[in-house]
């Protein structure tokens, strides 16, 4: 019997910009007596259902956006006399749909970590249970991902995990739900040994995958000391230092890493952690913006976040402590207008933002804007091909809808052909050569005018609302780009790299 583990994606491009993590970690938590499991990362290229032989087990990782390539590849593999098992966050959520639609023999729900070998051991017996309620696992029992196995040349960035949940509830995330809003982090001897194998490897770039690298802000603290809790202070704190000790051992690999996460506006506030972030060449930081108005916050419960100037200064912040930011807006919210478009362009440049994202408002299962189009979707009795819209994820690609939410303002082709065009004129060359000040050297600049083409067309051009001829010309761009790039980020192997020592924080002054 051998195991599979395929990350299912409609578009392949050759290479990848970040590694899909859970791919690595399953394989660490599939016990050795099975062998190597076979990874497919359908990013890179597509599964080969040749490879699968009756009594195989293939184990498939769903989210809202991969969906349906996953049940066709679930489907594939069954029919080859295979134990299919699905998990993922869509899994999570809908653990019945995989049965119904995917052939599955087995869901597993929440952390893969602990569960995945007792999955195996049950197929090995075929009597895999239908639902492994696997639940959260706590951060000291994550499993470190097997990197011995990756193809190196494939991939752009590695990818760490140092914190699981967000104590946040926007109201278009689902991670606070899913993975929880309690922080569970994982020990910093770990995070590092990972590091350190992977800067083995010849991995100079690497993203702390994290949902929220920022767990703890001072509005939390000082909410705790209102409350005089002394209790949940002291948690906070220890949680505080522990990401402080994190990036104090961060700043003493090797000069030439760098790495980049995921993180709340409200980090802006705290300068100290800004340092440490700078010590430990946390060079870049998605953030979400959302949107910049307070109406707009209002519409996705962020209102801890700034607007107009106040916003601008605070991502400002960020640069001047050397944190390259990414923002991420999202269009088609009920308060936007025609010129909210133009005045966030506007606001991401005033703010020197390096990089943009704008997406367009999509209702993902498991978040509370979900919830409430979803009622009101399905009492209107919408459905392509009688798949209902609230079940979106399951329509073809080629005949779903760009716009699933009714705007109060705009027509769906309006909002599509404005956030077209606010990606256009950001990632244009002019725009991106300007941004390409940012870094010294020539060699630097010619690679970051790259990094921002292929991100435009990764990802501007081959989301939910893209028809699928603009997906297969951004496809071809992306492969042709994209090898040439991944050469670039790779760094020399440092097979002989020593794991630094942890050091005691310096006593306060």
């Amino acid at each position: 019997m051998r195991v599979h583990l395929v990350n299912p994606s409609q578009a392949s491009f050759g290479v990848a910009v970040i590694t899909p993590r859970w791919l690595f970690v399953l394989a660490a938590a599939t016990p050795r007596n099975y062998g190597d499991p076979v990874l497919v990362d359908e990013s890179l290229e597509r599964f080969d259902p040749s490879t699968v032989e009756p009594g195989d087990v293939v184990g498939i990782s769903i989210h809202s956006g991969n969906t349906l390539r996953g049940y066709e590849v679930g489907k594939t593999a069954r029919a080859r006399g295979a134990w299919v098992v699905y998990g993922g966050i869509h899994a999570t959520l809908y653990p019945d749909e995989p049965h119904q639609v995917g052939a599955a023999h087995a869901v597993v729900t929440g952390d893969g970590d602990v569960i995945w070998p007792q999955v195996l051991a049950d197929c090995t017996k075929q009597a895999p249970q239908p639902l492994y309620a696997a639940g959260r696992v706590p951060g000291n029992q994550m499993i470190q991902a097997r990197w011995d196995l990756i193809k190196r040349e494939k991939y752009m960035w590695a990818s760490v995990q140092t914190v699981r949940g967000c104590p946040k509830h926007c109201s278009f995330c689902s991670v606070w739900r899913t993975d929880g809003q309690a922080p569970r982090l994982r020990g910093n001897d770990a995070v590092v040994e990972e590091v350190v194998q992977l800067r083995r490897l010849g991995f100079k770039f690497v993203a702390l995958a994290d949902d929220n690298f920022y767990p703890v802000s001072h509005a939390d603290l000082a909410q705790a000391a209102r409350r005089q809790d002394r209790t949940r202070l002291q948690e906070l704190e220890s949680m505080r230092e522990e990401r402080l000790d994190l990036m104090r051992r961060l700043a003493r690999l090797p000069s030439d890493m760098v790495f980049f996460t995921q993180i709340t506006m409200e980090a802006s506030e705290d300068h100290e952690f800004l340092d440490a972030m700078r010590d430990a060449r946390i060079k870049g930081a998605l953030v979400g913006v959302e949107a910049i108005t307070p109406a707009g916050l209002k519409d996705v419960y962020k209102g801890f976040n700034a607007t107009g100037d106040a916003l601008v200064a605070r991502l400002r912040t960020f640069r001047a402590h050397d944190i390259h930011v990414l923002g991420s807006f999202i269009f088609g919210l009920p308060s936007d207008r025609p010129e909210t478009f133009g005045a966030t362009a506007a606001l991401a440049d005033k703010a020197d933002i390096t990089f943009a994202q704008f997406v367009v408002l999509t209702p993902f299962p498991g978040t509370v804007d979900f919830e409430k189009w979803a009622k009101g979707v399905d009492g209107e009795g919408k459905n392509v091909g009688g798949v209902p819209y609230s079940r979106h994820w399951l329509i073809p690609r080629e005949q779903r809808p760009h716009i699933y939410t009714q705007h109060p303002h705009m027509s769906p082709d309006e909002i599509r052909q404005y956030t077209q065009r606010t990606w256009d004129e950001f990632y244009s060359l002019k725009s991106v050569w300007r941004r390409a000040k940012c870094v010294k050297s020539v060699r630097s600049r010619i690679a970051f005018v790259l990094v921002s083409k292929l991100y435009r067309q990764m990802y501007a051009n081959t989301g939910l609302t893209t028809d699928s001829g603009r997906v297969a010309r951004s496809v071809k761009w992306a492969r042709w780009m994209a090898a040439p790039l991944q050469r670039l980020f790779a760094g020399t192997p440092m097979p002989d790299l020593a794991l630094p020592e942890a050091q005691a924080a310096e006593p306060a002054a």
